[in-house]
Parts: structure tokens; sequence; C-alpha cells
């Protein structure tokens, strides 16, 4: 393997975005080259402004349509051998990338998951109801696919490009995650989970996930269980 590509979708990020980039430019990738795609889905805060400062290729959203749209179109543009997705607050640190992309480089695994709640990394303390809606849901995926996941609904999301790209990416938002995990595991991938570290924020400072997204998360996950 020669090269890793980073997708970032990008909304309203204008406080973090230049941050995030720098701590993306300084990780440890393993020796594999880098391609950095952001996708910018119609931010109106003056993000774009920020565009002018980097010369990695940036794709346009017209209007907003999510994050799922966002990778969605990433995906089509990668060309690494190894994708991760990165998002563009300062909640996923990618200082861990490192072992997430080493167990695909050694050929162990198809897919790698950073979990929050595996313990051994900083975490910030998490929002009771999020706490909450992130173990169920994790425990109706382990119900309905028969996996031991502990962090289904994680930002940080490794594959082998040639197992991803051959999915099929139908949801628009947040509900994304569940899809692709359901995806995942119906291929039977080499899954594996390591634990990352977490800087949550609160909605004051960003966050944009709602409840309303575990309810589209809960549809997906039984939906995509039975059709593919």
């Amino acid at each position: 393997m020669k090269k890793i590509t980073i997708l970032i979708p990008v909304y309203n990020e204008i406080d973090t975005l230049g941050q995030i980039i720098k701590k993306v430019e300084d990780a440890d990738f393993c020796g594999l080259e880098k391609e950095i795609i952001l996708i910018d889905d119609y931010s109106t805060d003056g993000t774009r402004e920020l565009y002018k400062n980097y010369s990695y290729k940036i794709l346009f959203h017209e209007y907003n349509q999510g994050k799922g749209a966002a990778l969605r179109d990433g995906f089509k543009e990668a060309t690494g051998d190894i994708i991760i997705i990165q998002d563009a607050d300062l909640e996923y640190d990618p200082a861990d990338y490192k072992p997430l992309i080493q167990l695909i480089i050694d050929g162990k695994a198809d897919v790698c998951y950073g979990t929050r709640l595996a313990g051994g990394k900083p975490s910030r303390s998490f929002m009771f109801h999020h706490l909450l809606g992130n173990k169920f849901l994790s425990l109706l995926t382990n119900v309905l696919y028969g996996s031991t996941l502990t962090d289904m609904e994680t930002c940080y999301k490794a594959f082998k490009a040639e197992f991803i790209k051959g999915i099929e990416i139908k949801s628009d938002r947040f509900d994304f995650e569940p899809e692709i995990t359901a995806k995942v595991l119906k291929r039977r991938a080499r899954l594996y989970e390591l634990p990352i570290s977490y800087y949550g924020r609160e909605f004051s400072e960003g966050k944009k996930i709602t409840w309303r997204d575990g309810f589209s998360a809960i549809i997906a996950l039984v939906k995509y269980r039975f059709i593919d």
C-alpha cells in the first residue's frame, strides 16, 4: 500500500478547520503518501474563505445535503489504498490514526473503527443522553448483526479502499454511520476496534448531531438488516 486518503466533510467549521488540517498534516501515516480531500457541504459561516489557503482537492455542494452525501462524493474521488474519515471539528485527534491504519497495512483488517468507549485514552465526559443513545445503537447493531461493537457511531472509520468502494452508500445525513456499519458487517469484513481519544463538544460549541438523528439511525439499522 502506498497512499492513504483522508476525507474531511465540512459544514460551518470556520473556528476549527485550520486547526484540524494542521493536525492531519502532522499525523503519522506509517510512511504512506497522504491525499486530503475536503468536501464542503454548503458552509455559510465564512469557512469557504479559508480554502484559498490550501492546495488540497476541495469538493463543493451547492446546497446542504448532509455528512453521508459529502462522504459519498469523497469516496468517489479518493485514490488512496486506505481511506479514513475525519470530522472537521476537534473532537477526534489525528494522532490516533497510526494503529488504525497499521492493521490494514499489515493485512489483518479490512475495516478499523476507533472506539471512544474502550478506555485507556483521554475522553471528555459525554452528554448523558448522547451516551445512552450511543450505547443503545451499538447494542442494537450487535443484536441485529451478531457483532460485538462498542462504538458504532464513531467518526474514525478506516477502510481498505477496494473493500469500501464496492459498497453503495445511500444515506445523506448522519444515518451514514449505521448504514456503512450494517453493510460492512453483512459482508463479513475483518473489522477491528481500537481505543481512541475523544474531546467531545456541546451544542453551544457547534455540535450538530441531535436526538432526531438517533431515530434515523434506528431505522437505518433495521432497514439494512433486511435489504442492501
